[in-house]
């Protein structure tokens, strides 16, 4: 059986766990304060879910999810994930993550760095940019016809070939954005940031969830533009 890694295991970290083990996956989660402190998360999600040190968590995943704040990317443990693919769920907040030059100047995106952090493994850009309440209530089998779509880049097309089964069996299709170059696209900001998934709402996400599949996510990177 395959299992889902989660470094980070909080808003979206808990959502994706709680889909994986509804996709019939084990999930070992990790946050940084501890495995004693993940208890309830792993009595809730049952018999398929245990809590570890991060180290332990990227060591048991056949894929790993790094969701943790920006400014602590480089704690992400480096050898336990080599050649393996590692989801990145970040963006950039000046306001949390401190202002981070590289980011400032647009010389290179959040996922570009945890990227250059881990060098021998697969990056992917994903689950960003929605919202995990609508992430936990969209999912949908395989050819549903009200099936999302989610955004992912990467630069290695194995890895992004290995996400995309991933986003599948947690019931997502996926559009291709390119490499990590292009990760903004789909970043704070832009109209594929929230606003496919809540019904024109803008920013404001707390809202009911409608789903939105591929022609309308690439509609909206399509939009995006981005200011130099």
């Amino acid at each position: 059986m395959s299992t889902l890694g989660l470094i980070g295991s909080g808003h979206i970290g808990g959502t994706l766990a709680r889909l994986a083990v509804a996709a019939g996956l084990d999930v070992v989660l990790s946050n940084s304060r501890g495995p004693e402190t993940l208890a309830g998360l792993v009595a809730e999600l049952g018999p398929r879910a245990r809590a570890a040190t991060p180290a332990e968590a990227a060591e048991a995943g056949d894929w790993v999810v790094v969701s943790v704040p920006l400014k602590h990317y480089r704690e992400v443990p480096v050898a336990p994930v080599a050649h393996k693919v590692v989801l990145d769920t970040n963006n950039y907040y000046p306001g949390r993550d401190g202002h981070i030059p590289e980011l400032d100047a647009r010389k290179n995106t959040s996922s570009g760095l945890l990227q250059e952090h881990l060098p021998e493994s697969g990056v992917v850009k994903a689950f960003n940019n929605i919202f995990f309440k609508h992430l936990a209530s969209l999912a949908r089998p395989t050819g549903a016809p009200d099936r999302t779509a989610l955004p992912i880049a990467g630069d290695d097309p194995e890895a992004k070939a290995s996400a995309t089964r991933l986003l599948d069996l947690l019931g997502y299709d996926v559009v291709d954005v390119g490499p990590l170059a292009e990760s903004w696209r789909f970043e704070p900001g832009t109209p594929v940031y929230g606003r496919p998934y809540t019904q024109g709402h803008g920013d404001v996400l707390d809202v009911p969830a409608v789903s939105a599949d591929v022609e309308t996510v690439r509609t909206a990177l399509a939009a995006a533009e981005r200011e130099v």
